[in-house]
């Protein structure tokens, strides 16, 4: 499976940016669609962004389309997430995790999460 750690978050005004990263691990991290979920305090963790193996799909959620950008880089297997005009809604822990798909409800691959990184938007 691949394993990740989480970076980049912390504490941000509203209408600023962020820039998660993901280190992942394996030397097979390229043929993996990988993605974000958050999971806000109290409620459940819910899809944020997807990016293909080769990084030639992604896919948003809703309510960030516009406003976050998933990337990758295969060499350094690492996953971004840069996040503009951040809103205090975006208050969450953000998780990667490899996925079963980039488009159609992503799903992780399986139960392994790393520790995330949090994510505070003051207004």
């Amino acid at each position: 499976q691949v394993q990740v750690v989480e970076s980049g978050g912390g504490l941000v005004q509203a209408g600023g940016s962020l820039r998660l990263s993901c280190a992942a691990s394996g030397r097979t991290f390229s043929r993996y669609a990988m993605a974000w979920f958050r999971q806000a305090s109290g409620k459940e963790r819910t899809f944020v962004a997807a990016i293909a193996g080769n990084g030639g799909d992604t896919n948003y959620a809703d309510s960030v389309r516009g406003r976050f950008t998933i990337s990758r880089d295969n060499v350094k297997n690492t996953v971004y997430l840069q996040m503009n005009s951040l809103k205090p809604e975006d208050t969450a822990v953000y998780y990667c995790t490899a996925c079963t798909r980039v488009f159609g409800s992503p799903l992780p691959l399986s139960n392994y999460w790393g520790q995330g990184t949090q994510v505070t938007v003051s207004s």
